[in-house]
């Protein structure tokens, strides 16, 4: 079945949930709006999303040196209450995010951190690779969207699939725990620390 744009976005607004997630909800839901949203709630993911409105004012600074000691992280991740801090939860998320940054490098967190004039150069590069393919200018636009949404997941943390899992995306395996732990959990800053850059 083929998931209108629209219908995705309207259900990411009114869950907050991730594209991806969005999409797979709606495909199981044979389109239907009020079934994906079901679907969502019953995952557990749609109320950790509740969940991660509120403020994290705790948190811990986690690290991570690998073997070679040619490349590390530090990681700031961020929760509602101290207990929640020392949870084992919480510190297997924070190795895990760190092994995750390690290994796959991005640059932002977010979506939302990433400039604006960067999105737009990336379009432009996508366009003109495309340029001269006589497509119809709606499946140009299918397959720039899908190379943005290719470039978000090498880029942005969140959506990065998870290296031990990845038919699981980082917001997803975040909202796992923010599930099991009822407190919001987000990170907040990252440093890549390579040897001789």
């Amino acid at each position: 079945m083929n998931i209108d744009a629209t219908a995705v976005k309207t259900l990411r607004e009114k869950t907050g949930v991730g594209m991806m997630e969005c999409k797979k909800a709606l495909k199981d839901a044979e389109g239907d709006l009020e079934k994906a949203i079901v679907i969502l709630r019953t995952q557990g993911i749609a109320k950790a999303i509740k969940l991660s409105e509120r403020t994290a004012r705790e948190g811990k600074i986690f690290s991570y040196i690998h073997h070679s000691g040619k490349i590390g992280v530090l990681l700031e991740l961020g929760c509602e209450t101290s207990f929640s801090a020392k949870t084992p939860e919480f510190d297997e998320l924070g190795r895990e995010l760190c092994l995750q940054i390690t290994a796959s490098s991005p640059l932002y967190i977010r979506r939302t951190e990433m400039p604006e004039a960067n999105l737009s150069k990336e379009r432009e590069i996508y366009q003109k690779q495309l340029e001269g393919t006589n497509k119809p200018q709606q499946i140009l636009e299918k397959i720039i969207d899908g190379k943005m949404e290719k470039f978000y997941q090498e880029t942005c943390l969140l959506d990065q699939p998870y290296i031990r899992d990845p038919k699981l995306t980082i917001e997803k395996l975040i909202a796992e725990k923010i599930a099991k732990i009822k407190e919001n959990i987000t990170p907040i800053r990252f440093v890549i620390f390579k040897q001789g850059e």
